[in-house]
């Protein structure tokens, strides 16, 4: 399937005018869209919610604008619950998953009334000592061992081992800590789990609502407890290459509903809200990393180098990751010129792209690099004094604004004393 840019050359030239490249760029028709096709397919269940993570995109301009099409935000440290609080979104509104949790950030957490997610067993009494037991608690759960789908309607399998994992607590922990929770004054409570990561696969949702939904019975036969609700966290991805198959929320959506009538339902359990905390999901197709070919070197093999590099794309660099490439303006050229696409870093892994089939390019060409808007600007980093690129949004009307600009020198020299030194200038 091809990968269309949702900007035109002649769009990234104007923006190109005001704000220069490298910058990240989001596209509010398609983040609203894609928001509202989520909701339409969990319909079916009165108390959905979906928490979008936001350590894939902390930006308040888009925080606020998924706020505003009714979605939460998951939370993992104080600083992102600062940021919500500066947004004005507090309360249930918050979704609070951490682990290795400081005594500061749960208790900002409990401050602002956020629903509180409990990593390990330990973390009972870490509460109940730090700021008290909520009316609503959640734990995550950790099955163990080796998850793995193999789906014959997608022809895809999926495979991970939450056995290796940190997160998450087992079976028999969870009891435990349900009956303490609600002997602390805990009313309703909720289960978490993560097993899966990037899944293009229609299966993957359902099979784990099945494994939660199971549990949850199991949980409420032997503590009691009033479960809530059932977060099934993230874990749906996109497709990264046009080869990738694309998922379809609205037959994931029907997926779990067919789950959650087959367990939950005749256990009595039918009041159960569904909640999802997708990140990669939610932003990354409407998010893209533009740059201008700035070099060009022809030795073993030929490279282009952009004005970005892995400071503002870490994905490829860190894990291999691909991101497709559209050269703007060469959309219909032959892609009959293999490059290494790389960024300036005194590393030789920062490439966006090996060996990739692109159009000729020349110097002054704008590339846009897709898929960016999730864990792109916000895996970000300072190495070799590279600054972090300014962040745009694509508004509906065509318009465009300014949401985070580019770091200056200043800003990176900002956390130093120079009290005894010269002082220095931009």
């Amino acid at each position: 399937m091809e990968k269309k840019p949702f900007i035109t050359l002649e769009k990234a030239k104007e923006i190109i005018k005001d704000i220069p490249t490298p910058f990240h760029i989001y596209d509010e028709k398609g983040i609203r869209e894609n928001a509202r096709a989520l909701y339409k397919a969990f319909s079916w269940n009165k108390g959905f919610k979906e928490y979008f993570a936001v350590k894939a995109t902390p930006n308040p301009y888009i925080m606020k604008l998924l706020a505003e099409e009714g979605c939460g935000m998951d939370c993992s440290s104080y600083t992102e619950l600062q940021l919500c609080k500066a947004c004005g979104i507090t309360g249930s509104e918050i979704m609070f998953s951490s682990n290795v949790t400081p005594v500061e950030d749960m208790k900002l957490a409990r401050e602002l009334g956020a629903n509180i997610n409990l990593d390990d067993y330990t973390f009972v009494d870490f509460i109940k000592k730090v700021c008290g037991v909520p009316k609503t608690i959640c734990c995550r759960y950790n099955p163990g061992g080796v998850f793995q789908l193999s789906d014959s309607e997608d022809g895809v399998q999926v495979m991970d081992t939450p056995g290796d994992s940190k997160y998450g607590m087992t079976e028999e922990q969870m009891e435990k800590a349900f009956i303490e929770l609600k002997e602390a004054g805990a009313e309703d409570f909720g289960i978490h789990a993560f097993l899966a990561s990037n899944t293009v696969s229609n299966g993957y949702y359902p099979a784990l609502a099945a494994i939660l939904f199971k549990l949850a019975v199991r949980l409420h036969e032997k503590t009691g407890v009033h479960i809530k609700f059932i977060n099934l966290s993230g874990g749906v991805g996109v497709d990264y290459k046009p080869t990738d198959s694309k998922n379809d929320i609205a037959v994931i959506g029907e997926g779990v509903r067919r789950e959650f009538e087959k367990i939950l339902v005749p256990a009595g359990m039918g009041d159960v809200e569904i909640y999802t905390e997708l990140g990669r999901y939610m932003l990354a197709p409407f998010g893209a990393l533009v740059a201008t070919a700035i070099h060009e070197k022809h030795i073993y093999k030929d490279y282009i180098g952009l004005d970005a590099c892995a400071a503002n794309l870490m994905r490829p660099a860190m894990y291999g990751s691909y991101h497709h490439i559209t050269v703007l303006g060469k959309e219909n050229a032959p892609c009959d010129h293999k490059y290494d696409v790389t960024g300036g870093l005194c590393e030789n892994n920062d490439k966006f792209a090996i060996d990739r089939m692109l159009p000729e390019i020349d110097k002054g060409d704008i590339i846009y690099i897709h898929d960016t808007g999730a864990h792109g600007f916000s895996m970000g980093y300072n190495y070799n004094g590279k600054l972090r690129s300014a962040e745009v949004l694509l508004c509906e009307d065509g318009s465009y604004k300014l949401i985070r600009r580019a770091e200056t020198p200043r800003d990176y020299f900002s956390t130093f004393d120079f009290s005894e030194f010269k002082e220095l200038t931009e």
